[in-house]
């Protein structure tokens, strides 16, 4: 096992190196596929969360931006974000349909929007009291000028109109209409192995309409996405139905729909300047007058067995003391990152991977190895806050344990196996879309959405 560095006496050598390498913000966009992130490099904390339609009081549980299209006079979204400056920006944003791979469907606007195709962004606040200036912007969605008239994904473009009106950050979300019932039922026992790294998914999808059985087309007109813990790259797009009965289909013995079990996510809270959160090491006051927390050396495979840890599936939540504006008033930080192990994987690169980084796999979140620490190394400039996060190995071709999914996102998945361990008992958040498309319609409905755990 590699011994663990003096990470604290040698942070000022190499923190400056760090920060560096990894300043680079800029995320590989594909073309014509949209997921949550900022593109703009300026652009940090892009957060979305439920709020209360009528109060616009924001609810602290954290969920999936999943929005009821019979219900949205109830709960709506609150997107969020920071710009690194306080100077004001004209932002606005755009709604754009999308179809089940996140790629934009055929309806034109008038067809899937209620109101104005383009709103400005007027609520912003200044940091304060903050050494590293920000300005926090803020909307709500869908509001009085802009609806969702159809079910289906959607992206939420922001645009710079002082800049041509580019795009700066893209914000992903789904609207359903629920004309499907779905049953799933998580098991060990999969088609590969049993009760040992992996999970394996079970589903039922009962359609209806108008509170009676349906009886289309099922074997065409319907198929399913899952997505486990809002990851991007392991999202199995409509696998193969096994089993079609008079008003059912049932997904059973379906090899792709089997995971990794992966393990519980890993934590750290940087919610004081002064005192070391949960596995913060040291925070210091360094050059460039900026904050910087070492967070506790990590190990890769740190537990030979499962060892059960509360966590929230890679999501997090901002949060700072003494400050009674928590969007306004807590701070950036640049929190460093440490793996020490002897040699570096050649076969493979490494990301750190959760919310935090948006579940890419990208410059944004890659770590590198420092030869002199004989460690991987990342650094990130983040808000105060509680963060889950994980160490996602991404071999450089895909293996027989770790095979190419049907990608939507990237060629390869990550894997856990090098790097946190997987098993059968892990705690993982599956999230499964219904889609229902006949022939000749224009657009994926998305007619069914259920999230089991």
């Amino acid at each position: 096992m590699a011994t663990i560095p003096n990470w604290k006496n040698r942070n000022m050598v190499h923190a400056k190196t760090i920060i560096l390498l990894v300043f680079c913000w800029f995320s590989t966009s594909l073309v014509g596929q949209y997921h949550t992130h900022p593109i703009d490099k300026n652009i940090r904390t892009l957060r979305v969360r439920f709020a209360n339609a009528q109060t616009h009081e924001i609810q602290p549980k954290l969920e999936r931006p999943i929005l009821d299209l019979q219900q949205l006079d109830k709960n709506i979204l609150e997107i969020a974000f920071d710009e690194l400056s306080h100077q004001p920006k004209n932002y606005s944003y755009t709604l754009v349909h999308l179809n089940a791979d996140w790629r934009p469907s055929n309806l034109h606007s008038a067809d899937y929007l209620s109101g104005f195709t383009e709103q400005d962004i007027t609520d912003y606040v200044y940091s304060f009291n903050t050494v590293q200036l920000y300005t926090h912007y803020s909307f709500f969605f869908p509001n009085d000028d802009m609806q969702p008239l159809v079910s289906g994904n959607y992206v939420l473009k922001i645009l710079d109109r002082d800049n041509h009106s580019q795009e700066v950050a893209h914000v992903c979300f789904s609207v359903v209409d629920t004309r499907a019932k779905i049953n799933a039922e998580i098991t060990p026992k999969t088609d590969i192995e049993y009760n040992r790294r992996f999970q394996q998914l079970e589903i039922e999808v009962m359609p209806f309409e108008n509170n009676q059985r349906f009886s289309g087309n099922l074997n065409n007109d319907y198929f399913i996405v899952v997505q486990q813990n809002n990851r991007l790259d392991n999202i199995c797009y409509a696998p193969k139905t096994v089993h079609i009965e008079a008003n059912k289909l049932k997904y059973t013995h379906c090899k792709e729909l089997i995971f990794e079990g992966g393990y519980e996510y890993r934590h750290f809270d940087i919610f004081s300047t002064y005192l070391n959160g949960t596995n913060v090491r040291d925070v210091q006051f360094l050059e460039h007058r900026n904050y910087h927390a070492f967070l506790e050396p990590d190990l890769f495979l740190a537990y030979p067995d499962y060892q059960f840890k509360y966590d929230a599936n890679g999501q997090y939540v901002v949060n700072a003391e003494r400050v009674r504006e928590i969007d306004s008033e807590a701070e950036y930080m640049w929190v460093h990152f440490i793996v020490p192990t002897e040699r570096p994987f050649w076969d493979g690169k490494v990301y750190v991977g959760g919310d935090i980084f948006h579940n890419q796999l990208d410059t944004s979140n890659q770590m590198y190895y420092d030869t002199k620490l004989e460690a991987y190394c990342f650094s990130a400039f983040v808000k105060q806050g509680g963060y889950d996060y994980q160490y996602w190995f991404v071999p450089s071709e895909p293996t027989l344990e770790n095979p190419a999914k049907s990608p939507l996102f990237y060629p390869y998945s990550a894997t856990l196996q090098r790097s946190e361990g997987s098993f059968w008992q892990t705690n993982n958040e599956y999230t499964i879309y219904v889609f229902y498309r006949p022939i000749g319609a224009l657009y994926d409905q998305l007619v069914g959405v259920k999230v089991v755990k």
